[in-house]
């Protein structure tokens, strides 16, 4: 199978073409970015694309991240992929940011975790817990920093995502040491590509995982009295 993946949800611009008949990435670029993806995202996806030598009729899907993240990230992203498969009339799948960061370590042993925490600021996080199994033992949600802290001391726990050295700070003495402390910005591409060749088609188009509701509200001052 033949993708192209995107991410938007965080602090990168990315984009990679995995095929799984020849053993995966075969070109991707990321660039480190806090805003602008709407700017970046096409002229990359182009240089990828072009980096690969294959058409975009040539994939067989889309991939894309589906948050928790950038409110904006997650838009341009998602419009992005959709209106590609939209034009190429392939089918379009999603990928949260918490199962491809937890990605890489799922599985590694028998008994450990994987604590997947994004910063959502204001002493939250955005939190998934899996099993070695991959299993969920929290479901996505936004939560104290605590719930992610606690969840890594019940267990030794792979500590994963943008908050993952605040939850390991907070850790205590007495609590198992990290596995490992991966703090890095945004999930790796190829790892958002190689889950995209799995997911269920019944899964698109995919819709974004927000998680909360958005910080800007309506200014009701502003509204004309009805008359």
């Amino acid at each position: 199978m033949r993708v192209l993946a995107i991410d938007t949800a965080l602090a990168a611009c990315s984009a990679a073409v995995f095929d799984t008949a020849h053993g995966g990435v075969v070109a991707s670029e990321s660039l480190a970015m806090v805003r602008g993806h709407a700017e970046a995202l096409m002229p990359l996806v182009a240089r990828v694309m072009r980096a690969s030598g294959l058409a975009f009729r040539d994939l067989d899907r889309f991939v894309v991240t589906t948050g928790p993240g950038s409110f904006t990230g997650l838009r341009v992203g998602i419009a992005a992929a959709r209106g590609l498969g939209l034009a190429v009339g392939r089918p379009v799948v999603g990928v949260s940011t918490l199962s491809a960061y937890a990605a890489p370590y799922l599985g590694a042993d028998e008994t450990s975790r994987v604590v997947a925490a994004i910063d959502a600021r204001h002493g939250h996080v955005y939190l998934q817990v899996f099993d070695a199994a991959g299993r969920t033992v929290i479901a996505p949600s936004i939560a104290p920093l605590g719930d992610a802290v606690r969840a890594a001391s019940e267990v030794a726990s792979y500590i994963v995502g943008s908050a993952a050295e605040a939850v390991a700070a907070a850790l205590s003495l007495t609590a198992p040491p990290p596995l490992t402390v991966d703090a890095r910005e945004a999930p790796d591409i190829a790892w958002i590509a190689q889950i995209g060749t799995v997911v269920p088609e019944a899964q698109a188009p995919p819709k974004p995982q927000y998680l909360r509701a958005p910080d800007a509200q309506p200014q009701n001052a502003s509204q004309l009295p009805r008359r």
